[in-house]
């Protein structure tokens, strides 16, 4: 009787003692989750503690792919680093499938004493492997967002299958492991982010190093001012002043379809063969025709609409060349007329003659150059501003002497409380003569 007694004191001092190990590891790996936001790190360590904490063979962690709709191996911990290395590159659970899959769709945990006596164990991963798995136990990670994976643990090593008691555990685990992958993926996105916005700034300031170092332009009786503005950090507008001699000057203006980086990238590119261009050829029509030719080759879906006109400084005189830009707008002391010319697609698309057209300014003329970013601002109640109403706004301001800061006031009140639509670029021409 006395044994027998003795004998239960022994069992209940064990579990207390198991207990008290578990706690113990449950503290630690709470401080371990505090230590670091590495995620490949902090998925790694945890589920390692846990693996020897439980006395398992092998654990995983299959983090939840929202468009795939599927679960897909970040960590997997085995005997055999081989094995673990299989799961991570070939192994895909589609949510509802195999008890993973389950237990992702229900958002309930499981304890399978006999794996393959489960009509719900797909095997895939020991058929890739070759790991048995006998028992296992697998709980969902759920975090504020919603499902973010499922954790599991396979084959205790010294007895037949895992406990309730090995679930609550495991879950408790689990739940540190959850709040630690959303700290970790929310530092990760952060530092994404922050990598990103450095990046734009540094190609903002590349492409702005490639326009003009002013955006005023000043020769013989013409004076050239310009305001370029980006939607985001970088765009895909563009504009050049090029004194060419000989009382000649070119003015150009363009818009890169496509925005952010790759748009920004190719503007360089753009305004480096202009440039090159405009010093070769004497025609505009010429110029454009080259760029043309050269941007075939740019990566598909890429194109530019441009103008580009040659200026007599002296006389006045220019000739126009555009190629599927917006109209630009002459402005007298008293009308203003929409210079819709004959003009060839954007650059970029097809293989194509482009065509010129001259015009004479008088004393005290304006040439107001725009991109579609001047007309298609939109207001709170998703109205457009239309090229109609800019042209409505420089009719009633025809002697304004600030016309292009007066312009950008009214797009920016037009389109307040608005992100930009579109990247805002507008160039005058003044003859004075």
């Amino acid at each position: 009787m006395e044994r027998k007694q003795v004998q239960v004191e022994e069992e209940y001092l064990r579990g207390i003692e198991r207990k008290m190990q578990d706690l113990s590891m449950l503290i630690e790996v709470s401080a371990l989750i505090s230590s670091t936001l590495d995620f490949n790190e902090l998925m790694t360590i945890v589920m390692e503690k846990a693996k020897g904490v439980m006395d398992a063979e092998a654990c995983s962690i299959l983090m939840y792919n929202r468009e795939k709709d599927a679960l897909e191996f970040e960590v997997a911990i085995s005997t055999d680093e081989q094995t673990s290395d299989l799961l991570k590159q070939k192994v895909t659970v589609k949510v509802g499938q195999g008890i993973a899959g389950y237990v992702a769709r229900h958002l309930q945990p499981l304890v399978i004493a006999d794996a393959r006596a489960d009509k719900r164990f797909l095997g895939d991963a020991d058929k890739q492997t070759g790991f048995t798995t006998k028992s296992l136990i697998a709980v969902p990670l759920v975090g504020r967002g919603g499902l973010i994976g499922v954790a599991e643990i396979m084959n205790p090593r010294h007895k037949v299958a895992f406990s309730d008691y090995d679930l609550e555990i495991f879950q408790t685990l689990c739940r540190q492991v959850a709040i630690a992958i959303e700290n970790s993926l929310f530092h990760k996105e952060s530092l994404e982010h922050e990598r990103h916005m450095h990046e734009l700034d540094l190609a903002s300031t590349i492409q702005r190093s490639f326009l003009p170092e002013s955006p005023v332009f000043k020769q013989g009786s013409m004076v050239v001012s310009a305001v370029n503005v980006p939607a985001k950090q970088v765009g895909g507008d563009l504009y050049d002043f090029v004194a060419l001699g000989e009382g000649q000057a070119g003015v150009f203006i363009g818009d890169i379809s496509g925005k952010g980086i790759s748009a920004a990238l190719y503007m360089a590119k753009i305004i480096s063969d202009f440039r090159y261009l405009a010093h070769r050829e004497d025609s505009p029509e010429a110029v454009l025709n080259h760029l043309n030719a050269l941007m075939t080759k740019a990566p598909r879906g890429l194109f530019l609409t441009a103008i580009y006109m040659i200026a007599d400084t002296v006389s006045g005189d220019l000739v126009v060349s555009a190629a599927g830009h917006p109209p630009f707008l002459w402005i007298t002391g008293e009308e203003v007329k929409v210079m819709n010319i004959e003009a060839g697609p954007p650059l970029g698309i097809m293989d194509i003659e482009y065509t010129a057209v001259s015009i004479s300014m008088k004393q005290g003329d304006r040439l107001l150059l725009l991109t579609d970013g001047a007309f298609d601002a939109k207001n709170r109640e998703g109205q457009r501003m239309g090229f109609d109403d800019l042209t409505a706004l420089v009719k009633d301001h025809l002697h304004e002497e600030k016309l292009l800061d007066l312009i950008q006031e009214k797009i920016d009140s037009f389109s307040k409380g608005m992100d930009r639509a579109d990247d805002l670029t507008l160039v005058e021409i003044r003859f004075s003569g």
